[in-house]
């Protein structure tokens, strides 16, 4: 078997002639200053060749003894590393035959980059997306390391399925003081976000016969496809000026419904008190469900309290950090009703076991010293700002379109021109690199007039401003299309 070996300081790179193909150029850089032991380097150097199909099924690798006398190291070393991968089925030794590749192996050719489901633009005018070059990483990081150097040994183990107690026990000092809620850390249950939250209640409710839920029309789309995959069919309430119509919702039959209370989805409408209580009177009267997402209300301008603290034990009370802080974090909470929190734990412990720890342990951390709070006072300012940018960039460069009336959050619902198609004006914008979503997604009858529900809170101003540019662009083209 011909061997060329070439040393390059630190490393050395070695050239063999296999039995089944030619020559193979098989560079193993052999860093003798690295951290990594040299048997590993070689290890996976082989491994990789092997996978890519460079050294092939049957192919024969040189001895022990030759290839460590060629490298200019320990025979050790390729010992080593031969044997892990004889082991792990990569290569066949046998006493007095040489080294060869295993028969059964099969490359495994390069992968190009897995791509990302979700679609990106470079102006994204998403309504769900915060400003994520807002969110306070060096604060997060100490209150992550605060929290892992106080807590207990025992703290990352299978804990309470409910959740750790200093965050139960901050959510719940927390959503009093803040949101007036009735919260006992007792029955706080800490998921993994508003959508299984919902998820597992809906579930719970087929299971008790519930058929068939009620949610406001239009509305968030993902309550339908939550509520539909639990098998449940939906009940569409329209919605108004005022929130959701209780006396059509009375109408309806329904033993449950989601609302948007404090933010009506996408609308903005705030619920007023002859509504809330009209809501609540209804739920009572039939012993029925309510159940609030409660997903911005601190980063509106005006900020109502909690449907909860009025009828707790009608009411089942989800939030989430998504908003708060960043969707990535996946962590929400809930205060059920005290007579459905423990069917509520059950099903998350079958589930998942409880929500993963250490963010627990930091957002604890990052709540009871304040952070969340001030966090959101600077939100609520940066994104006034925001929004006052988008309305002023939508009035000077379409002035046709219609702003709903601003009441803060992360969204103004916009309504078009009855003449410009919503799909078409969809599909144009994101050939300009505008990401937009139409109001049509939120409705579950489809008849609503053409609209836009513009985010505002991802983007700096300058961006908004060109990105309402291309908006105009991208109008005209699908105008005239």
């Amino acid at each position: 078997m011909a061997q060329t070996v070439r040393r390059i300081w630190p490393c050395v790179q070695f050239q063999f002639v296999t039995d089944v193909k030619g020559p193979v150029d098989l560079p193993v850089e052999l860093d003798r200053r690295g951290e990594r032991p040299m048997y590993q380097q070689l290890e996976r150097t082989v491994r990789n060749a092997i996978r890519d199909g460079r050294l092939p099924a049957g192919a024969r690798l040189p001895s022990s003894r030759a290839l460590a006398a060629e490298l200019g190291i320990s025979r050790g070393v390729v010992t080593s590393a031969y044997d892990q991968l004889a082991a792990e089925g990569y290569l066949e030794t046998r006493q007095g035959a040489p080294v060869r590749v295993a028969r059964a192996v099969r490359a495994q050719p390069p992968r190009a980059p897995t791509p990302s489901l979700l679609e990106r633009f470079a102006y994204d005018f998403g309504p769900g997306l915060p400003d994520l070059a807002g969110f306070p990483r060096d604060r997060w990081l100490r209150s992550l390391r605060s929290a892992w150097r106080e807590s207990a040994l025992d703290a990352v183990g299978y804990g309470d399925p409910r959740g750790v107690p200093e965050l139960r026990e901050a959510l719940a000092d927390y959503l009093r003081r803040v949101r007036g809620t009735v919260a006992d850390p007792e029955h706080v249950l800490v998921c993994t976000g508003f959508r299984q939250g919902l998820s597992l209640t809906c579930r719970w409710l087929r299971a008790n016969g519930i058929e068939h839920v009620a949610l406001e029309d239009p509305g968030w789309h993902a309550h339908r496809l939550i509520v539909e995959e639990a098998g449940l069919a939906v009940t569409p309430v329209p919605v108004d000026a005022e929130g959701i119509d209780v006396v059509e919702l009375a109408r309806t039959g329904a033993e449950a419904v989601v609302v948007t209370p404090a933010h009506q989805f996408p609308t903005g409408a705030v619920l007023g008190a002859r509504r809330r209580a009209a809501l609540i009177e209804w739920a009572e009267r039939g012993d029925r469900l309510v159940i609030e997402d409660d997903y911005d209300a601190e980063l509106c301008r005006d900020r109502v309290g909690a449907l909860q603290g009025l009828a707790p034990d009608r009411v089942l009370y989800i939030g989430s950090a998504s908003k708060r802080l960043t969707p990535g974090m996946r962590l929400g909470w809930m205060l059920p009703p005290s007579w459905l929190s423990w069917a509520l734990i059950s099903a998350k412990a079958i589930e998942d076991a409880g929500s993963e720890i250490a963010g627990q342990l930091a957002l604890a951390h990052f709540i009871a010293g304040g952070e969340l709070e001030r966090h959101l006072r600077r939100m609520r300012l940066r994104y006034g700002r925001r929004r006052e940018a988008l309305l002023a960039a939508l009035s000077g460069a379409l002035p046709d379109w219609r702003p709903s009336e601003a009441t803060g959050g992360l969204h103004v619902l916009v309504a078009l021109p009855n003449n410009l198609d919503e799909p078409t004006l969809l599909a144009t914008a994101a050939r300009h690199g505008v990401g937009i979503e139409g109001l049509s997604l939120h409705s579950y009858t489809g008849e609503c007039a053409p609209g836009l529900v513009l985010g505002h809170a991802y983007m700096a101003e300058p961006a908004i401003e060109r990105g309402v540019q291309l908006l105009r662009e991208a109008a005209i083209a699908a105008h005239g299309s």
